[in-house]
């Protein structure tokens, strides 16, 4: 079992927080479960690139970044080395940082 350490985030996190996880955890469902509710709009399948985040540390314990997770992120806002989508994570045995971006490009909101 490992951590996954949030950092702060404005609106969806604000103090932050330190989460509990299992390998092959799911690091989008892990987020919602804990009422972080990170944007996401394609059932989970890495479409919309909503739910981009950032893997600040611990990036080499989680899952390999596939060729269509990479086409996908290049929609996502703020692009850079350390994106993922969350939706596509899954966690190992290792604690991770993740940063999520001030703004995504989400135009169907699930939130209504």
């Amino acid at each position: 079992m490992g951590t996954v350490k949030i950092l702060p985030h404005e609106n969806l996190c604000p103090q932050g927080a330190v989460l509990s996880a299992n390998s092959g955890d799911n690091l989008l469902q892990l987020l919602l479960d804990n009422n972080i509710e990170i944007e996401h709009s394609c059932e989970k399948v890495g479409a919309c690139a909503n739910c981009h985040v950032y893997i600040r540390e611990g990036g080499e314990s989680v899952s390999e970044l596939s060729d269509l997770e990479d086409d996908y992120l290049e929609k996502a806002w703020g692009l850079d080395i350390d994106s993922r989508l969350s939706c596509q994570v899954n966690l190992g045995e290792d604690d991770i940082v993740v940063e999520i971006p001030r703004y995504s490009l989400n135009l169907v909101s699930e939130k209504g």
